[in-house]
């Protein structure tokens, strides 16, 4: 889940908005929010689709491609 996270710490960073207001309008807290970005606690999958829904980001799980074996 590293990759997810670092995208959606991304999104929130080049977001023109706060964190405050990204807190507020997402429906995520503001503890839960600075932990994330403080690399202290990850989120569970709903808060993660509730940032992902507010950043204009769409989460999407497929199964991963095989390498050839050479």
């Amino acid at each position: 889940m590293g990759q997810l996270l670092k995208r959606i710490k991304g999104a929130i960073e080049s977001s023109e908005k706060t964190r405050y207001r990204i807190a507020k309008e997402s429906g995520v807290t503001q503890g839960q929010l600075s932990r994330l970005m403080s690399n202290e606690r990850g989120l569970s999958v709903e808060t993660l689709e509730h940032l992902a829904n507010y950043l204009g980001l769409e989460i999407v799980i497929r199964k991963k491609r095989q390498r050839k074996v050479r």
